[in-house]
């Protein structure tokens, strides 16, 4: 199969994967740090026959999803932190109506606008439904370009596979980064049948789709099926990455931009002797909480680095439980931890033992 390298932007490396996946519509609006995607629908979706539109509000283009996917087309939108929180009505809507459709956060730094710097605040909202109702979104979080490309593919397949909008998590500083990227010559990937799809009633009944059930207990299942396929994506969803694990003694776990970060202080700790080792979530939600939970009860001490306040922090401890000491490195409003801060952090757990403390939580740059 032919291949080609390019050097490519994370957030063109999105699109070239949406367009790669056969994505039929793309609806956006502007927002800094994600502008380079739109802009790359924009350029590329009419030259090949795909729709591209710029919505009004960012409002406007998730409910142009949920048309179009209604239709039984491909469709995606993307945005950053704000943008996302005022889609949370329609990616709600798109659940409850088992609708697949793609969604791309690409993170900056918050509350409210915030700055455009990267981060990973949004945690909360991207795996525990953030929109209203029992649902969840398939979250998967690249840490390179190739990956930002390859995911992407992937949350066509899996919105697809299970009737269930899937989102893309990263942020900007891995939008906005280039690094080589490897595109293999191979046509998309043919959707699967869709005979719920609204394509005209033309020699068949007619058919809905819809999350409007009043009918007595008619919601109830309609809840009871969601749950019983989400319970399916929690068993065979799941994705992730070790790395030095074998031996270590202390777990690093991180991703996204936190990750590449973690894998740099590992490769820096063997060196001096140190033995770490990393536990990467691929899938945010699914969240793989029984393979880490085996590693971190085996290692013993787990340090959990994130963008944020500590939001994936929440589903470490409830994944390894109250045996391992639980460890925190977080930046917040664009702030970015390095591989010097992890290195200190790491040198002083050791030090102790890493028993000295359960509650140890370490913020900010004065590590």
């Amino acid at each position: 199969m032919a291949a080609q390298r390019v050097l490519m932007m994370g957030n063109d490396a999105i699109g070239e994967g949406a367009i790669r996946a056969g994505c039929d519509a793309y609806f956006g609006y502007p927002i800094t740090p994600q502008n380079e995607l739109t802009a790359y629908m924009a350029e590329h979706m009419p030259k090949h026959g795909r729709v591209f539109i710029q919505a009004e509000s960012e409002l406007a283009a998730i409910n142009m999803v949920f048309g179009a996917a209604v239709a039984g087309k491909r469709a995606m939108t993307s945005s950053s932190s704000p943008g996302i929180s005022l889609k949370q009505e329609g990616l709600s809507y798109l659940a409850g109506c088992e609708l697949p459709a793609v969604v791309v956060n690409v993170q900056r730094g918050g509350p409210g606008l915030g700055n455009i710097g990267p981060g990973q605040a949004d945690y909360f909202q991207a795996t525990k439904g953030g929109g209203h109702g029992d649902y969840r979104l398939v979250v998967l979080a690249p840490d390179s370009v190739q990956e930002m490309h390859d995911l992407t593919v992937l949350a066509f397949e899996l919105a697809d596979r299970y009737r269930n909008p899937a989102m893309v998590l990263t942020d900007g500083r891995l939008g906005q980064m280039m690094e080589p990227l490897v595109l293999r010559d191979e046509p998309p990937p043919r959707p699967p049948p869709k005979p719920w799809a609204l394509t005209g009633a033309a020699g068949r009944a007619p058919q809905r789709v819809c999350s409007l059930l009043l009918e007595d207990g008619a919601l109830e299942r309609h809840n009871e099926k969601i749950q019983q396929k989400l319970a399916v994506i929690e068993r065979e969803e799941i994705r992730f990455e070790e790395r030095a694990t074998d031996d270590c003694d202390i777990l690093l776990v991180a991703y996204g931009t936190s990750a590449r970060i973690a894998k740099g202080a590992v490769a820096a700790a063997r060196e001096e002797g140190l033995r770490l080792g990393l536990f990467r979530p691929i899938t945010l939600w699914p969240f793989p909480r029984e393979p880490l939970g085996a590693m971190g009860r085996r290692t013993g001490v787990v340090l959990v680095i994130e963008m944020s306040a500590g939001q994936m922090l929440e589903d470490v401890r409830l994944a390894v439980g109250d045996g391992p000491e639980v460890h925190f490195i977080g930046r917040t409003g664009g702030g970015v931890p390095d591989v010097k801060n992890v290195l200190d952090v790491a040198r002083r757990v050791s030090k102790r033992g890493g028993r000295a403390d359960h509650a140890a939580r370490t913020r900010g740059a004065g590590l």
